[in-house]
């Protein structure tokens, strides 16, 4: 008998969702302050994670979701990267890339 596989969950900090994390973007904050998207899901620091999804990436800047998950100031730079990172992750989803 094969021996089930835990699946790693994690919350979203924009809708609160309990999702796969392998669904989930990482939002890295290193000890120097920098916030980065961390495609790989290893990078240190402090994550937080958003669903891939272009709504959701739209409400992260909306809400400015990691101005509270890191207790600093994320420039509104960071959030545009975000949104088009998402969407490009999002379409390569749809044609079946990833």
């Amino acid at each position: 008998m094969v021996k089930a596989r835990k699946i790693p969950l994690r919350k979203s900090v924009v809708s609160g969702e309990i999702i796969d994390k392998r669904d989930l973007l990482r939002i890295v904050k290193n000890k120097e302050g920098q916030v980065f998207i961390d495609p790989s899901g290893k990078a240190n620091g402090r994550g937080a994670y958003i669903k891939l999804d272009n709504e959701e990436a739209a409400l992260a800047k909306k809400k400015q979701v990691f101005h509270r998950a890191f207790s600093m100031d994320v420039d509104s730079v960071f959030y545009d990267e975000l949104i088009a990172y998402v969407d490009h992750k999002v379409k390569r989803r749809e044609l079946g890339l990833e």
